[in-house]
């Protein structure tokens, strides 16, 4: 068994998502189990290379793990030969113009959504990251999610027969951070820093509305900025300039229709963080995060409004959970394998830059759609 060294550049680790999920849960995950088989003889190794901002936290962070090589110098690591990819999970407004470098540099790409602040300078990157001949991906973990890859199984079973309408629901209470600290980072309250929750999970609504139901086809959203002001890491107040709520309707490809509400000014009733309730002529499903309940036409009761009388029927036990057969491994790591076989093995993959940039693109035209309080069509886009 040949053991082949894969040097990836990653920059953005101390941040919370890119910390625990892509190096702790994803790369170190790989290490951990011995590396990666490509099944012909090689074992990939990941050997992160640490780039950043901040040299202590990037000193503390491969001390705690026990690496060697971390980096605030982009531009250098990106001169290295050694490093085969670049990956990026900084903040918004940073990530564009360091993917670019990356692509000029000729490493292979993948990173975070969204692509880029806007659809001209997504799709831009998707032209260099081709016409240099490099291999590009976008993470796109919702769909290796087991609650919805148990939804992805009833669909191509054909359980829901002809889809009507998928309801999702996410959020949270994100706190204020005056009399408790806030769980997400200051920047994402602010317009000026690439903040925004329609900029940060219409995006994930694209790729899962298309994967599971059909590309979206039109968007009409109401965004609100329901809490005008936060405090910062340090405490002190600021004005939140970004939207902390959006409430989106979704036409897609085949006549369903789709309505998710997204913010982070929500008390959770509800089983999961995000909920997605598919409505079919044969059947329905809401699947969440890890879990997913059913329930067939043929065992659908009928409920009779009443408001004089107390409900008898506990509705929720009235559905059928959907087994796991099967073990479920962190979507993160299942998604980095995925992609270094791609470049290693030259395996299938289609969540690349153009897929990136759809997501984009349902961001922006989700924001024009409530400024301007009209319903917009959804273009498809090509390179």
């Amino acid at each position: 068994m040949e053991r082949k060294t894969v040097h990836i550049a990653m920059n953005g680790v101390t941040g919370r998502m890119g910390h625990r999920q892509h190096l702790v849960r994803s790369i170190l995950a790989l290490r951990e189990q011995g590396g990666l088989d490509l099944g012909d003889g090689t074992v990939l190794w990941p050997e992160p290379v640490l780039v950043g901002r901040r040299e202590h936290a990037l000193r503390a962070l491969a001390e705690q793990h026990g690496l060697t090589r971390w980096s605030t110098d982009i531009d250098a690591v990106l001169a290295d030969p050694a490093i085969d990819i670049y990956f990026d999970a900084q903040v918004t407004s940073a990530r564009e113009e360091a993917l670019k470098k990356a692509i000029a540099a000729g490493k292979h790409i993948y990173t975070e959504k969204p692509t880029a602040t806007g659809l001209e300078g997504a799709l831009d990157l998707a032209r260099r990251a081709d016409a240099a001949g490099i291999k590009h991906g976008v993470v796109q973990d919702k769909l290796f999610l087991p609650g919805l890859l148990k939804l992805k199984r009833l669909i191509d079973g054909g359980f829901f027969g002809r889809v009507l309408s998928v309801r999702g629901e996410f959020g949270y209470w994100v706190f204020e951070g005056d009399w408790q600290e806030a769980q997400r980072p200051s920047w994402n309250y602010r317009t000026e820093d690439g903040g925004g929750i329609v900029t940060d999970m219409f995006p994930h609504w694209e790729y899962v509305l298309h994967e599971l139901f059909g590309r979206v086809t039109s968007v009409q959203a109401l965004t609100a900025t329901h809490l005008p002001q936060r405090w910062d890491e340090e405490g002190k107040p600021y004005e939140a300039t970004a939207d902390d709520a959006a409430y989106g309707i979704f036409q897609l490809e085949g006549g369903a229709v789709a309505q998710i509400n997204s913010s982070w000014a929500v008390r959770v009733n509800r089983d999961e963080l995000v909920e997605f309730q598919v409505d079919g002529t044969e059947g329905s499903a809401v699947a969440g995060l890890r879990k997913c309940r059913v329930q067939h036409r043929s065992s659908t009761p009928k409920p009779v409004w009443n408001p004089d009388l107390p409900a008898t029927e506990v509705f929720r036990e009235q559905w059928q959970e959907v087994p796991d057969n099967g073990e479920f491994d962190n979507g993160f790591k299942a998604q980095w394998e995925l992609f270094l076989r791609h470049v290693y093995a030259d395996a299938p993959y289609h969540w690349d830059l153009l897929a990136g940039a759809r997501g984009v693109q349902l961001a922006e035209l989700g924001l024009k759609s409530s400024v301007e309080g009209r319903r917009f069509d959804v273009p498809e886009i090509t390179l």
